[in-house]
C-alpha cells in the first residue's frame, strides 16, 4: 500500500531554540542504566574491575545497606547495555552479588524545546553531572506521573513544570543539589515516566529539596508513585 504523500517524515530529534526563536535540533540522547547489587564483600575488587573497563560508570556505596552497592552506566548507544556492558557484569566479580531487580531503572535524557545548547543538554551536561567527584551523593528513583496531567493544557502544564523547576533552579544556584532528568516511556517494567537523579555534595540538602518538592502541585496532585529511592555516595567514577 503507497505511502500517503501527506505523512511527514516523523522526526524524533530533540529540538531546542536559538536566542533569535530559530528552532535547533539533534538526534542524539544519553541513555543511563541503574542497578543495585547486595552481598558485596569486596568493593576494593569491584573497583579494580571497573578501572580497566573504560566505561562510562558510576560505583555507589548503598546507605541503607552495609554490603550493597548501586552501579550506574552511561551510553549513547543502548546496544552497549546488552553487549559490552552485559559481557563485564558476566565474567567479573557482579557475578557473585545478588541483583535487587526493583532498583533497576533505564531512562534517556531529553530537552524540552527551549534548550540553547543541545549537544550539553542532552550529552556533556548530564555526564558532567554524574561524574563529577565533588558531587558523590546521589538519591535515585523513578516516578510515574497521573494520567490526568497529559489532558491539562500546555499552558497548564508549563504552570505545573514551572513551579516545580524554579525550586529545583534554588537548590542548585545555592549548590546545594542538581538534578538528572531521564524519560523512561516503555523502558521501564513498572511503567514509569521519568528517572530522577538528585546529586550533591552533602546528603541532607537532597533529602531538603525531595521534602520541599512534595508541596507543589505535580508532586501533590499529579505524581502517581514515586520511588523506590536508592540513596548512596559514589566511591569510584569514571574520568570526566
Amino acid at each position: 500500500m503507497p505511502a500517503d504523500n501527506n505523512d511527514a517524515k516523523l522526526d524524533l530529534s530533540e529540538k531546542g531554540r536559538k536566542t533569535d526563536g530559530t528552532t535547533i535540533s539533534l538526534d542524539r540522547r544519553l541513555f543511563m542504566q541503574f542497578m543495585a547489587f547486595g552481598d558485596c564483600w569486596n568493593t576494593i575488587e569491584i573497583i579494580k574491575e571497573l578501572e580497566v573497563t573504560k566505561m562510562d560508570l558510576v560505583l555507589y556505596a548503598d546507605v541503607n545497606d552495609p554490603y550493597g552497592i548501586g552501579v550506574l552506566a552511561l551510553s549513547e548507544n543502548p546496544d552497549f547495555f546488552v553487549e559490552d556492558y552485559r559481557e563485564f557484569l558476566n565474567s567479573s566479580s557482579f557475578m557473585e552479588l545478588t541483583p535487587k531487580p526493583e532498583f533497576t531503572m533505564l531512562g534517556r535524557t531529553y530537552s524540552l524545546g527551549y534548550e540553547l545548547d543541545l549537544e550539553k543538554t542532552l550529552l556533556s551536561g548530564p555526564r558532567a553531572k554524574v561524574l563529577d567527584p565533588e558531587w558523590p551523593w546521589a538519591i535515585w528513583y523513578p516516578l510515574c506521573r497521573e494520567k490526568s496531567f497529559e489532558t491539562l493544557s500546555e499552558d497548564e502544564q508549563r504552570v505545573v513544570l514551572g513551579e516545580h523547576g524554579k525550586l529545583g533552579f534554588k537548590f542548585g544556584h545555592a549548590g546545594l543539589g542538581r538534578d538528572i532528568r531521564l524519560a523512561c516511556h516503555g523502558l521501564d517494567k513498572n511503567d514509569n515516566d521519568f528517572v530522577i537523579g538528585v546529586l550533591g555534595k552533602e546528603l541532607f540538602p537532597l533529602s531538603a529539596l525531595i521534602q520541599a518538592m512534595r508541596k507543589t502541585k505535580q508532586t501533590s496532585q499529579y505524581l502517581e508513585s514515586l520511588g523506590p529511592f536508592f540513596v548512596g555516595k559514589a566511591i569510584w567514577q569514571a574520568q570526566i
